[in-house]
């Protein structure tokens, strides 16, 4: 089985409401995704997507994601999409560092093997495990009451994990943070996510401030360094997500005892294949997962899912589904919500595909 043609569509995904990170410092209204879609020499096809949370959350962006398959396609052509380790040592020779161009495209080959096969992409990374994958809520930045109030909207459908968006300062970042944890509903889970608000100085004296408060604190500041600082004064568990970009990463904060836990987002770094790997270490070491993606459509949740489905449930915390969050739904199948909780397709591949009629023309085809 040979790659004879790569195409990639671009769709804009609209926001259901405005959402800002950083206490409002980061507002977005509107995601910009990329879907790629892979043809071999047999007919089996596979896509994968790609969506940044606009361009300033990650140092990656949306127009960088097309430019990148540009360049990488001709390396792929002829290359056999089902040995994806072979695929991400040719991406990887033909475009050093940008994982976020590559993860569609290792995702749509992972989707190829799972058609080749007849089985589903979760028995490939490692075998479906039992029990449903619980989905996190995602809380925009806000006062007080009205992130409350979103969470017990999302408590209502069955939502037991919350991920409260934090960063406006010390004082107010304390006052939230208490009066969440005073309210949360019965048997739900609070995870308090600072997207890098914070400075060292800002995160020691609000995590201390809190410190009776049971709850996961995400990604406290911008650098690894910070981060460390942090931990070595603090004794809350602290989850690492967006400065978590490869397997070298992982293993360094495993050996400083930096963190409890990680965001995984299988576009962040660099499609499924490193996603597993990474994962393989987390289970190895005992740590916590949130397994989701950074942004997009049922496609790219559903990736996310079959990685989650996969891992056993003692290092799973939750997943996030963006696409609940857009106003379009160009996905046919795919991972859903069902009360709070969810489950990879048993369908062979992702489970996953786009309606062809909702994607229009390709953006770019590299090919014959």
């Amino acid at each position: 089985m040979r790659i004879v043609r790569i195409s990639a569509f671009g769709m804009a995904l609209p926001l259901r409401r405005p959402y800002e990170l950083q206490g409002g410092r980061l507002r977005y209204e509107q995601l910009d995704s990329t879907m790629v879609r892979i043809d071999t020499d047999e007919g089996v096809s596979g896509w994968g997507e790609a969506c940044p949370w606009g361009s300033t959350y990650l140092p990656a962006f949306p127009r960088g994601i097309r430019a990148g398959i540009e360049e990488l396609a001709p390396a792929l052509i002829g290359q056999d999409p089902r040995r994806t380790d072979v695929v991400n040592s040719v991406m990887d020779t033909a475009l050093p560092g940008h994982p976020y161009v590559k993860s569609a495209i290792d995702i749509a080959c992972w989707d190829i093997l799972g058609k080749a096969t007849g089985l589903p992409v979760c028995d490939l990374l490692g075998g479906r495990r039992p029990g449903d994958v619980t989905i996190q809520s995602s809380i925009p930045s806000a006062d007080p009451p009205e992130m409350l109030r979103n969470i017990e909207r999302f408590s209502a459908k069955g939502y037991t994990i919350h991920s409260a968006k934090v960063g406006s300062g010390v004082a107010a970042d304390i006052e939230r943070i208490e009066y969440l944890a005073e309210r949360m509903p019965a048997g739900s889970s609070l995870t308090v996510d600072v997207n890098r608000a914070w400075i060292p100085d800002q995160a020691i004296r609000v995590m201390q401030a809190t410190e009776g408060v049971d709850a996961y604190f995400e990604q406290p500041c911008a650098t690894y360094a910070e981060c460390l600082q942090v931990r070595r004064a603090t004794r809350q568990p602290i989850l690492l997500d967006e400065i978590i970009h490869t397997y070298a990463d992982l293993l360094r904060a495993h050996q400083d005892r930096a963190c409890e836990g990680i965001g995984l987002k299988p576009n962040r770094v660099g499609g499924l294949t490193k996603a597993r790997r990474i994962r393989d270490l987390c289970v190895q070491t005992g740590m916590r997962l949130n397994i989701e993606d950074t942004g997009g459509t049922a496609l790219a949740d559903t990736a996310a899912v079959h990685l989650a489905q996969a891992t056993p449930a003692r290092y799973r915390r939750g997943t996030w589904f963006c696409h609940e969050m857009i106003t379009v739904d160009p996905i046919i199948g795919g991972a859903r919500n069902l009360g709070g909780v969810t489950r990879a397709p048993e369908a062979p591949g992702l489970g996953a595909e786009p309606d062809r009629d909702a994607l229009g023309r390709p953006l770019l085809v590299i090919g014959g």
